[in-house]
């Protein structure tokens, strides 16, 4: 059911909307009525980063608005296989969570202003979600509540936190979705693809123009779904692509960032395409992915850029000494954060000496070799810091968090990053994490993430992780099988 009896004011009861949700709730219901929209997608971002919920109704959506929208809560301890990693029918869920014993219901409770018309799925709207227990606690595995905890702690410094998307992904040509009986499972059997460009011909046009046809496809509707969208690139690899997207506030970048996964993904599917963000597939000649966050603070009350050098700064600064801070808490927790840009044990295989990756904690002017590359300098209010080390796959709110609690600790210890690189795969730096294993054991013992996040999240997070990593260890690759099936 989308609300169960005594529900009908549960957003108003606690108070969990202000006068601007109300105003968009209200436009957003004459915006059904106008369109003639049949249902609308309430969808909220789990541990993951992927969008999950349910398709309301029209007539029904007034209520669902009022009274939230009713989930499973075993959805917030799932893996990437959808497995249920607790024993959530034992007391405290095994995990000392009374709330997730029996597999009990949470709600989601509609954002309005995220309310959107979907180009590609006729009839059909589209709405994120917040997510809260039936008494109207906050749930503290929200990672866009956590998200919006920590911008908000920004802004109690005076400070706007801005972000900039650069991703990279890939776009095959589906043949087969693998949709026989047999492919089912946890995790099904991927579908089989074939390449739609042989790559290598990085930003060439005739590479672009054999990518116009799902190129046309994905602006149009992008566009239609007000995705600030700035260009769509052909990368490096075969089939692999590139998208940027114009600096956001906030939540604005990370919001942006799980619709346009989910929207990639429908839209290509819908077209006879397979879309994946997924690191680095195992297909041959195939190059990795990343996601590339471009990010910097700015005065709230004046708009001044804060990472860009002043004269005081020293002449040739790369950045203000603020902005060196914030720089030197990132590196200074690159391994701990790592669970948080690079979640999956596919994401590691991307950080390789001489690759346009990087393999350690190191920062440089324009250096795409380097983790953290700084573009601007004096003069230039778009002076910021580029993290590479992200990929696809990340949780964009936990990606956002990350970054923001390593350089506020960087700031209130004055961190000093040291001179910057100019040979990135051969700096004194330390090496990043070079499996999920060593990022979660680095996540683990990392007092700052646990200090900021709580421990109990802490270890929420890490026993996803970790059951996501034993699934993996029980499993013979055929790495495996070659290596020792003949010789021994």
């Amino acid at each position: 059911m989308t609300g169960s009896s005594g529900r009908a004011d549960f957003v108003e009861r606690h108070g969990l909307w202000d006068d601007s949700d109300r105003e968009a709730a209200a436009e957003m219901l004459r915006r059904i009525e106008a369109d003639g929209l049949e249902a609308v997608r309430f969808s909220f971002p789990d541990q993951h980063g992927i969008l999950r919920g349910k398709a309301v109704m029209a007539g029904e959506v007034a209520g669902a608005l009022a009274g939230g929208v009713s989930m499973t809560s075993t959805l917030l301890v799932k893996d990437t296989a959808h497995k249920t990693v607790p024993p959530v029918f034992r007391p405290g869920a095994g995990i000392g969570m009374p709330d997730l014993t029996g597999a009990a219901d949470f709600l989601m409770v509609a954002d309005p202003t995220t309310f959107r018309v979907l180009p590609w799925a006729p009839g059909t709207g589209w709405v994120l979600c917040d997510i809260r227990w039936p008494d109207g606690r906050a749930i503290p595995y929200s990672t866009r509540d956590l998200c919006r905890t920590w911008l908000a702690r920004l802004a109690e410094r005076g400070y706007d936190y801005v972000t900039g998307v650069e991703v990279e992904f890939h776009i095959f040509r589906l043949e087969d979705p693998r949709m026989e009986a047999e492919g089912a499972g946890q995790p099904a059997a991927p579908p089989d693809v074939s390449l739609l460009t042989h790559g290598y011909q990085y930003l060439t046009e005739i590479r672009l123009d054999e990518l116009d046809p799902i190129f046309a496809v994905l602006r149009r509707d992008l566009t239609a779904l007000g995705l600030p969208l700035r260009s769509l690139e052909v990368e490096f690899g075969p089939s692999q692509v590139e998208v940027t997207f114009q600096p956001g506030i906030g939540l604005e970048s990370a919001d942006t960032m799980i619709l346009f996964r989910n929207a990639v993904k429908q839209i290509c599917a819908r077209n006879g395409y397979h879309a994946t963000f997924m690191c680095r597939p195992r297909i041959e000649n195939v190059f990795a992915s990343g996601w590339h966050l471009h990010q910097s603070l700015r005065d709230r009350e004046t708009g001044r850029p804060l990472f860009m050098p002043e004269e005081e700064d020293g002449e040739g600064a790369l950045l203000s000494a603020l902005g060196r801070s914030f720089a030197g808490g990132i590196l200074d927790h690159a391994g701990a954060a790592s669970v948080f840009t690079t979640p999956t044990i596919n994401g590691y295989k991307r950080f390789k000496a001489f690759s346009l990756a990087p393999d350690r904690a190191a920062w440089a002017r324009d250096n795409r070799g380097a983790m953290l590359r700084i573009i601007g300098g004096a003069g230039e209010p778009g002076t910021r810091i580029e993290n590479r080390a992200g990929e696809p796959a990340a949780n964009p709110y936990l990606y956002l968090v990350s970054q923001i609690v390593a350089g506020l600790d960087g700031i209130d210890r004055r961190t000093d990053p040291g001179e910057a690189t100019e040979t990135p795969y051969d700096a004194d730096a330390p090496a990043l994490p070079t499996s999920l294993i060593e990022a979660v054991a680095a996540l683990r013992v990392d007092e700052v993430f646990a200090d900021a996040l709580g421990k109990p999240f802490v270890d929420y997070i890490c026993m996803i992780k970790e059951a996501e990593i034993a699934r993996y260890l029980s499993d013979v690759t055929d790495w495996e099988q070659r290596e020792y099936f003949r010789i021994f």
